[in-house]
């Protein structure tokens, strides 16, 4: 039997923030994951052919380099060969039928493309408001939201932001990203731009806290751009690999975690497929509800209330992602988008509202939202000299797709081979429409469907990228749970951390900087009143 200050369960990029700041900080740390490696849906290799590096999932890093896991860890994971490589120039943008809007990392730039005038003063007015919020709403995503600290910097903000400030903070924190678009501007290029990006933090333009999130977005792209891991995805779990091994790390891959063991209400261990390791200090558990409290801890007396939560929770859309190796690079009919790294195939609230609904009724939607990214525009390393590649990701998609809203494909409850097939030959095809020479440059062609993502990540359940649905029931003062919306649990000494706690999916890795800090917190107050 092994003995640590701390045992994480789980390897994803919260798991890796996690088991670095506490191993930095001088804890013994043994990290369990189940897989044969680390890194959870953060990864890159060949995935068509020799020479064609693709980020397998994840690939943007705006939310890590922004947030207090990259302040703690940033330079020690660059000492470990962590490189960047980013944009200066053309941003993001979206494309549609008769429509195109572009943003560049110059907030001035990208104003410049809107219709209306009224629209360029308006997108710079929500970028300063944005910013007079900004102490408050990026603290609030990045901390503890049921604290004493959270109340403090609330009341803090009540002096600067005054009533009026807070009522119209709170009235766009509840307001959609479809009406916050026709609330703010005239013209369709705000929302064409940044309505699809809802998708990444988990919501539809439909959803509340689309109007907080729009601004948020916005103001962390301008302000951090869209870096990309140099060389590919699995150089950024490479570095945290080297930083853990010199601290003294245990890593322990093909252990799966089944059982959390207690002692007089406190978390002492983690029994796993291969034997027990033991916790003096904590047990942090990045997994969704349902494995924490119906299966690592279903032996253990937790509150009704909760385990009634856990059973509730519910999970999101599926996605689905399709990697593809060009002997040259796309060519976009608009000039203006042959230099932007990641794009969306949409109108807007529009048509990406439409794709959601179907996709959560459980239909194939008939003009689905594409995110057309274009890693080798920042890295060229990527690809071979001249060519090209393209990574695409579906987050419309259902789990188990039971109609066809085009009634052209047929279908039968799973992504069986001719579904997919027929899928992917309709994204494929919304994509020429913009960029006509794409079909001849297509040397390989490799698909994620929503089951093979359930399968590489026990966190990813139905295909939910997201670890749970983030519509507000379950986010913020509510995620994971209603009755337990923070990262502690009813166990002493036993975290939840992941996608499916605040802040929610995503690359920032604040869940399990949230964690690490809230153990080496109470660890300096027990050492101050043992010294005094």
């Amino acid at each position: 039997m092994d003995t640590y200050d701390v045992v994480v369960i789980g390897a994803g990029v919260n798991g890796l923030v996690a088991a670095a700041e506490l191993a930095t900080a001088g804890w013994s740390v043994a990290l369990v994951e189940q897989n044969s490696r680390l890194g959870g849906f953060i990864d890159s290799g060949e995935a068509t052919l020799p020479g064609y590096t693709h980020d397998t999932y994840s690939s943007w890093h705006p939310l890590f380099v922004s947030g207090g896991a990259y302040a703690a860890l940033g330079p020690d994971l660059h000492e470990h060969g962590l490189e960047y490589a980013n944009t200066d120039g053309a941003l993001t943008g979206s494309i549609s039928a008769g429509r195109a809007a572009v943003a560049y990392r110059d907030a001035a730039k990208t104003v410049e493309g809107f219709t209306h005038p009224e629209d360029q003063a308006a997108y710079l007015a929500m970028l300063e408001e944005m910013g007079e919020r900004a102490n408050l709403v990026f603290r609030i995503l990045g901390s503890e939201v049921r604290s004493a600290a959270t109340v403090k910097l609330a009341l803090s903000a009540l002096k600067s932001q005054k009533i009026k400030g807070m009522d119209a903070l709170a009235r766009d924190a509840v307001m959609s990203g479809r009406a916050f678009g026709r609330d703010r501007f005239t013209g369709s290029e705000p929302d064409q731009l940044w309505a699809p990006w809802l998708l990444h933090a988990g919501i539809s333009p439909d959803s509340a806290t689309g109007g907080m999130m729009i601004p948020v977005l916005a103001m962390t792209m301008h302000g951090f751009g869209l870096p990309v891991v140099t060389g590919g995805a699995k150089n950024f779990v490479t570095a945290f690999e080297r930083l853990l091994s010199e601290h003294g790390v245990t890593v322990l891959t093909g252990h799966r975690a089944e059982r959390v063991t207690t002692t007089n209400g406190r978390a002492t261990g983690v029994v796993t497929d291969k034997g027990l390791i033991s916790a003096r200090r904590a047990v942090i558990a990045s997994v969704t509800p349902q494995a924490l409290y119906g299966t690592l801890l279903k032996d253990e007396p937790v509150p009704w209330a909760i385990r009634r939560d856990a059973e509730r929770f519910r999970f999101g859309r599926a996605a689905m992602q399709i990697h593809i190796a060009l002997d040259r690079p796309l060519r976009w009919t608009d000039e203006r988008f042959q230099d932007v790294p990641l794009l969306h195939i949409s109108d807007g609230s529009g048509g990406t509202g439409i794709a959601c609904a179907q996709a959560d009724a459980g239909a194939l939607p008939a003009a689905p939202t594409i995110v057309v990214g274009r890693q080798h525009v920042l890295d060229q390393s990527r690809v071979p000299e001249g060519a090209g590649s393209l990574w695409l990701q579906l987050q419309e998609v259902p789990w188990q797709p039971t109609a066809d809203s085009a009634g052209a494909i047929s279908v039968d409850g799973t992504w069986n081979a001719d579904t997919t097939r027929r899928y992917v030959e309709r994204v494929l095809a919304r994509i020429e429409e913009h960029a006509p020479d794409l079909t001849s440059s297509i040397l390989e062609t490799t698909v994620i469907t929503p089951t093979d993502l359930a399968a590489a990540n026990p966190n990813a359940v139905h295909g939910d990228p997201y670890g749970g649905s983030m519509e507000l029931d379950q986010n913020l003062l509510w995620r994971p749970l209603a009755h337990s919306g923070k990262h502690t649990t009813a166990i002493k000494g036993l975290l939840h951390i992941g996608a499916s706690t605040h802040p929610g999916g995503g690359l920032s890795g604040g869940a399990g900087h949230l964690a690490a800090q809230s153990l080496l917190s109470a660890n300096n107050r027990r050492s101050l009143i043992s010294k005094k």
